[in-house]
């Protein structure tokens, strides 16, 4: 393969990885600037997904994948939210949502041909969401008031494409952490890091998402542990960080409780603003052996008409224990490859990934469902893929000369 063949090719693939950033993305939010229809959003992020599919099968059309139990068990998850949909007791949007499932899954497998556990897509990762994170400053620029709405409480919101303070939270959690660490991996310079590192705390301070928060400092913590023992930066930025998390504990206690507490009351804190009510109503309802195995369909992750804000309890709403048991799978078997890895920055990264998407499974849906926790634990499987083994190089074999009876004597008389 040529170097410009190459070099095009890597960039369909950057394309199509962006594409799949921009469908997950959602359409629902806070009120933007200009009001943006919601069909229209809609019609954006599966025309995504469609141009995403198309480029990747374009890139491969000899179908060449690599074998990915992570995928496996994704493909596995569309059977509980097929046969839960079959019905349509839920509506066309289920089936629709299945037709998008598939679809998302479907381009993951062709992408895995380039999975060969480099820190490729993971560049690829950083440069989308903070594309993202540049639209939501942009709006903060333009429009503080619609920014920050009193809706929210103050927080800080998607004002040109309609993103929430978790969302905004998350992408900006998740690209610190993977900067960080590309820094002590010496795999990028510091000033292009603090590009993307200082700008991405300020988002992240200022929608005050405690989730994505905690999954930010316990992700590093545990990635960062995994390189202690084989890298010298990485012990001196955890003693750095443990140093200044004890000062600002220390210092800024009653700021930080403030900043944590978001004006709630301690009640309001404690069922997790209103969550646990939800929760206890889903799993108080009662469910046919049918809606227990498989669910009742792939839907807007809400009961009630209330968010349900629980990845477990989503999937178990929507596509059944058998569903569960799949995304819980999907989590034990990327975390037993990850410790499984000899200590490497890519193995640090990808665990990082999946701590974080286990930690905001609690608060947050999306592990059941095209989203980007399900890109991220995406991106943790390429980076734990085996490198691809080099074809071995063949030596032609030389055509046999004829030599003269005479010349075959070894002595000369």
């Amino acid at each position: 393969m040529s170097t410009d063949h190459a070099s095009h090719t890597s960039k369909i693939v950057g394309t199509v990885w962006g594409l799949l950033v921009l469908n997950t993305l959602g359409s629902a939010g806070a009120k933007t600037i200009i009001p943006l229809p919601r069909s229209l959003i809609q019609m954006v992020t599966m025309g995504a997904l469609v141009a995403a599919f198309a480029l990747a099968l374009a890139v491969n059309l000899r179908l060449r994948i690599r074998a990915s139990a992570c995928l496996f068990l994704l493909t596995l998850l569309l059977v509980p939210s097929v046969i839960s949909t079959a019905d349509l007791e839920s509506g066309f949007g289920a089936l629709f949502r299945c037709a998008r499932l598939a679809l998302f899954v479907g381009t993951l497998w062709l992408l895995s041909r380039w999975w060969d556990g480099s820190l490729t897509f993971v560049r690829y990762h950083i440069q989308m969401y903070f594309a993202v994170l540049g639209s939501v400053a942009a709006g903060l620029v333009v429009s503080p008031g619609a920014a920050m709405p009193e809706l929210y409480g103050g927080r800080l919101v998607g004002a040109l494409w309609p993103l929430t303070p978790p969302q905004i939270g998350q992408y900006a959690a998740v690209i610190i952490g993977l900067t960080v660490l590309l820094v002590l991996g010496r795999r990028t310079d510091k000033a292009g890091a603090a590009v993307v590192i200082v700008p991405s705390l300020v988002l992240l301070a200022l929608t005050h998402t405690r989730t994505a928060t905690l999954g930010l400092f316990i992700g590093l913590a545990l990635a960062i542990g995994s390189l202690i023992l084989t890298s010298a930066a990485a012990r001196r930025f955890f003693a750095w960080a443990v140093l200044c998390a004890a000062v600002a504990a220390v210092a800024f206690a009653s700021a930080l409780q403030a900043w944590f507490l978001r004006g709630q009351s301690k009640e309001n804190f404690s069922n997790l603003t209103g969550r646990a009510k939800v929760w206890d109503a889903l799993l108080a309802a009662p469910r046919s052996t049918s809606e227990k195995l498989f669910g009742v369909g792939l839907g807007d992750k809400s009961f009630g008409g209330l968010p349900i804000d629980n990845s477990w309890l989503a999937v178990y709403h929507e596509q059944g224990l058998i569903g569960v048991t799949l995304v819980s799978a999907i989590i034990i078997v990327l975390g037993g490859v990850a410790l499984l890895r000899p200590p490497s920055l890519q193995r640090a990264c990808a665990i990082f990934l999946i701590s974080y998407c286990a930690i905001a499974s609690y608060t947050e849906a999306g592990l059941g469902d095209a989203s980007p926790y399900l890109l991220h634990l995406a991106l943790a499987a390429s980076l734990l893929a085996a490198p691809a083994a080099a074809a071995p190089l063949s030596t032609p074999e030389l055509p046999r000369r004829h030599i003269p009876r005479w010349a075959r004597r070894s002595e000369i008389p």
